[in-house]
């Protein structure tokens, strides 16, 4: 499941009245106690239901009770109990909308909980800072994580002369794209069988696309530039988390939005809109457009990689994005996590349920499960990626990213659907043309009037 939640679920975040400590259905934490915890993966509540016997188990009185809603659905519906007084006691949350729980004080600071228990946050790569709010306390543990890779067809590859070394040791910088854009040239096949580094190649006529587009349909640029200019230097906000205002007019950020934009106008990935709804969602998935031929690299994240192990007729392998200008990989890493309610009834019982959860033992457990999600914790996802080589996927460039130190965590900001909603439009009209490069100013301009609203 793609982990940026859809930023309009934000606006029911958003409207969250504070609301009293009041019950939510559970016991006393003296005697018998039900947990009640949230998800919208029904991979991640199977999953985590191993979890959960295990911890009963150990806790004989408490009982955990997991439900999985549809992601609308389970916001819409967590909102409105929050109001009621009658949410769960803890839920999977999105690091790019907790923000506005935390702001209506609908979050327990997990701090003396952390301290009292020895709790250790430095077991997790990536993450941890993400679930600090602006007032400096602990809100969330890491729950997951994702980042990008290239998946790309072997067979393609090998036509066109590359090996999987080649794919491995790209190079790209923004001013003419390096081996990776060079790769993604001589991929590109027009329908006479010219492919885009020779002559005669038709940008019109495309049978298959170097790789899938690079411009985003978010604002931050997940599974695509988001893991290119950063390596330039650059970064999305002024402040590592809780920005006044994005970097967009920043020349770094807009030289690399016009080699993007080359790109498609040269042929070499699908113009803007190509494979396009009219409502703004995609009509074919990267997977479909990789197992149909239609392109030969797909730009992906790592919730994809057992389909793309799937496709039928197609061997796929599972590349690094490549290494910038800084000689550096730079590849943004979100994740989900756990959040307690503040109006739990029994917050030590929670906090034990969601500590567990943060644990090795019951993360290895629940991601060998179900590999659909990384762990948060290394240990858990070494042994997750063991567990999967024997059934044939081979996650290596995924654990490589940890060992090497190649992740860095998604921005954390205030108003994410307000963003979305006012700054994607800009971007979308840069990249279908009707837009020139003066919209970058406007969008940091803009960004820095969203993030300082205390609306």
């Amino acid at each position: 499941m793609r982990r940026r939640i859809l930023a309009t679920l934000a606006t029911a975040a958003a409207t969250v009245l504070l609301a009293g400590a009041c019950s939510n259905g559970s016991a006393s934490s003296s005697g018998p106690t039900t947990i009640h915890w949230w998800t919208w993966d029904p991979n991640q509540a199977a999953a985590y239901q191993l979890c959960a016997s295990a911890f009963e188990k150990a806790n004989p009185t408490i009982t955990v009770d997991i439900s999985q809603y549809d992601v609308s659905d389970m916001f819409t519906k967590l909102t409105a109990d929050m109001v009621a007084g009658d949410a769960p006691d803890a839920f999977q949350d999105s690091v790019q909308f907790f923000p506005a729980f935390a702001k209506q004080g609908q979050l327990l600071p997990l701090d003396s909980y952390i301290s009292s228990s020895n709790y250790s946050l430095s077991q997790f790569s990536v993450g941890v800072n993400a679930w600090k709010y602006t007032d400096g306390k602990q809100y969330g543990l890491p729950l997951d994580w994702a980042a990008t890779a290239l998946y790309y067809n072997s067979s393609l590859l090998q036509k066109a002369g590359y090996t999987a070394q080649d794919i491995d040791s790209m190079t790209w910088n923004p001013t003419d794209g390096g081996t990776f854009q060079k790769m993604i040239e001589h991929l590109t096949v027009d329908k006479n069988g010219v492919r885009g580094d020779q002559a005669g190649f038709n940008k019109n006529q495309v049978a298959v696309y170097g790789m899938t587009s690079l411009n985003a349909d978010d604002f931050i640029g997940q599974m695509t530039w988001a893991d290119l200019v950063p390596t330039t230097g650059w970064t999305l906000g002024n402040k590592a988390d809780w920005p006044t205002q994005f970097n967009y007019n920043d020349p770094r950020f807009v030289q690399t939005m016009d080699w993007i934009k080359k790109l498609a106008a040269d042929g070499y990935i699908p113009p803007f809109g190509l494979y396009t709804q009219a409502n703004g969602q995609s009509s074919l998935s990267n997977s479909e457009l990789l197992g149909s031929g239609k392109v030969a690299i797909a730009m992906d994240g790592s919730w994809s990689a057992s389909t793309y192990a799937k496709l039928s007729g197609v061997s796929t392998g599972i590349a690094p994005t490549p290494t910038g200008p800084d000689g550096k990989r730079a590849v943004m890493s979100n994740s989900n996590g756990d959040n307690i309610w503040a109006g739990t009834k029994n917050p030590e019982d929670t906090w034990k349920w969601v500590s567990y959860m943060g644990s090795q033992a019951c993360q290895t457990m629940a991601s060998e499960k179900n590999g659909s999600f990384f762990p948060s914790i290394p240990a858990s996802m070494n042994a997750l990626s063991a567990s999967e080589a024997k059934q044939g996927l081979d996650l290596s460039v995924f654990t490589k990213y940890q060992s090497q130190g190649s992740l860095y965590g998604a921005t954390a900001y205030a108003n994410g659907s307000q963003l979305q909603s006012e700054l994607q439009p800009l971007l979308d009209q840069f990249f279908d043309g009707s837009a020139g490069n003066s919209v970058f100013a406007t969008l940091q301009s803009k960004s820095a009037s969203i993030l300082s609203s205390t609306s």
